[in-house]
C-alpha cells in the first residue's frame, strides 16, 4: 500500500502509514463495513478464487480498512508482514495454532497472563503438544530447555502482571539454535518501547486492545512475522477459522495508532512518578517497575527497552486484606481488569485477571494475594500520587 515511506520518522509513519485514499480523497481513512465484494463477470470470479487475479473477494479474508491498519503497524513495527484480528487471544492463540504440530515442542515463561498460560498449559496439551514452562529470568533454564528440539518458545517481556524481564536476543539465539520460532507478547512495552525482532524475536503479538486502542474502545489484536510464515501458515489458518478482525474495529485502531506516540509518553511520565512515590512509602511492601533502580533486571530494561514502560506493580502491607482496603479507598483510579486505557486502572490479579491459576502456579509466576497492577493513565500525575497517598 501507499503511504510508507522508509525515510519517514516514527511519529510521521504512525499518522500515515499504509494510508490509501478512495477516489473520493477523504483525509481520514475510510471505513468499508461491508462484508462482500462484486464481480464484473463470472471469469472475474473464478480468477479472484484461483489466485491470478489478486483483489479483494470477502472481509473475513481481508478488507481496505483492516488493510490499511496492518500496513500502518507493520511500518512501525518493521516486519514484513501484519495481519489483524479480532483480539489479542486470538492473535496469540493464531501464531502457534497456525503451525504446530502434534507431538512438537513448546517452550514458554512461566510468568504469564493467565490466558495465555491456559492455551499452553491447557489446551495444547489435548491435541499431542509438550509444553515445558521455565523461569524466563534464568538464562541457564532456557539454554536446558532449548537443548532439544523446540517447535515455538513464548515469552512475555515484561510479564504480565509482575513485569519480569527476559533477554529476547539470548533467548532467541537458544530458539534458532533449537530449531524454532519465536513469539514474543510485546503489550506492556508498546511497539514504541521495544522492537522485539530487531533482537531476533520471529513473531509478535499485540492485543491491540491496549494501548494502541488506548481509550477502552474496542478489541483486537494483531500478529507480525515473516512472508514466509504468512503465506504458508498463518493466512491459510485465519481465513478457514474466522478471528477476523472488524473494519469499524480497525479504524479505531488506526485513530489510535495517529496518538500513541504522546500517549504513550504520558502514561511514562505518570507511571515513573507514581512508581517513585510508592517505593518511598512506609505501608508499601514492595514496587515493581523496571524503570527503577531497584528492580532486579533494571540494567536489561536500560538494555533492551526505551523506558521502563507504563505499568506499575506493587504490594501494600497487609496481604489481600491490604491490598482490596486500598483499591476500594481510591475515588479517582478505577478497580477494572482491563489496561492501557486513558483512565488509570488498578487490579487485583490473584482474584482476577489469574483466578482461574492454582495457588501454587500463580506464587511460581511472582503473584501474591497482595500484589497489584496498575496501569497508569494519562490524568494528571500529581493527581494519581494524592489518589493513592490518600489511599494509604
Amino acid at each position: 500500500m501507499s503511504g510508507s515511506k522508509k525515510e519517514w520518522h516514527l511519529a510521521t509513519r504512525l499518522v500515515r502509514g499504509g494510508l490509501t485514499r478512495t477516489g473520493h480523497s477523504e483525509t481520514s481513512e475510510a471505513v468499508f463495513l461491508n462484508s462482500g465484494y462484486v464481480y464484473d463477470s463470472a471469469q472475474e470470479a473464478e480468477q479472484s478464487f484461483d489466485g491470478t487475479l489478486s483483489r479483494y473477494v470477502y472481509s473475513r479474508y481481508a478488507n481496505p480498512t483492516l488493510g490499511i491498519f496492518e500496513e500502518r503497524l507493520r511500518a512501525i513495527e518493521g516486519a514484513e508482514a501484519c495481519r489483524g484480528t479480532a483480539s489479542g487471544m486470538a492473535a496469540v492463540s493464531a501464531a502457534i495454532l497456525c503451525k504446530i504440530r502434534a507431538g512438537e515442542r513448546v517452550v514458554a515463561s512461566q510468568a504469564l497472563f493467565g490466558s495465555c498460560a491456559w492455551i499452553l498449559t491447557d489446551l495444547l496439551p489435548r491435541y499431542g503438544v509438550e509444553v515445558q514452562l521455565v523461569d524466563g529470568k534464568d538464562l541457564s533454564a532456557w539454554e536446558k530447555a532449548l537443548s532439544k528440539p523446540t517447535a515455538f518458545v513464548f515469552l512475555e517481556t515484561p510479564s504480565n502482571p509482575t513485569l519480569e524481564l527476559i533477554d529476547i536476543a539470548a533467548v532467541a539465539e537458544l530458539t534458532h539454535q533449537a530449531g524454532g520460532l519465536l513469539v514474543v507478547d510485546n503489550v506492556f512495552a508498546t511497539p514504541l518501547l521495544q522492537r522485539p525482532m530487531e533482537l531476533g524475536a520471529d513473531i509478535v503479538v499485540y492485543s491491540a486492545t491496549k494501548h494502541i486502542d488506548g481509550q477502552g474502545r474496542t478489541l483486537g489484536g494483531a500478529v507480525l512475522c515473516s512472508n514466509q510464515f504468512l503465506n504458508d501458515h498463518l493466512q491459510p489458518y485465519l481465513r478457514h477459522t474466522g478471528p477476523a478482525l472488524s473494519p469499524f474495529n480497525a479504524w479505531v485502531l488506526l485513530k489510535g495508532l495517529e496518538t500513541l506516540e504522546v500517549r504513550v509518553a504520558r502514561h511514562i511520565e505518570n507511571a515513573e512518578k507514581v512508581a517513585s512515590f510508592l517505593e518511598g512509602h512506609a505501608n508499601i511492601a514492595r514496587v515493581i517497575y523496571p524503570g527503577l533502580p531497584s528492580h532486579p533486571q533494571h540494567d536489561l530494561c536500560k538494555k533492551q527497552m526505551l523506558a521502563g514502560g507504563p505499568i506499575v506493580a506493587f504490594e501494600p502491607k497487609g496481604g489481600k486484606e491490604g491490598a482490596f482496603a486500598l483499591m476500594n479507598k481510591l475515588q479517582l483510579i478505577d478497580i477494572s481488569n482491563n489496561l492501557g486505557d486513558a483512565k488509570s486502572l488498578i487490579c487485583h490479579p490473584w482474584t482476577t485477571t489469574h483466578a482461574s491459576r492454582p495457588a501454587e502456579e500463580k506464587i511460581a509466576m511472582g503473584i501474591t494475594e497482595g500484589l497489584l497492577r496498575l496501569s497508569v493513565g494519562l490524568e494528571d500525575g500529581r493527581d494519581l500520587v494524592e489518589d493513592l497517598a490518600e489511599a494509604l
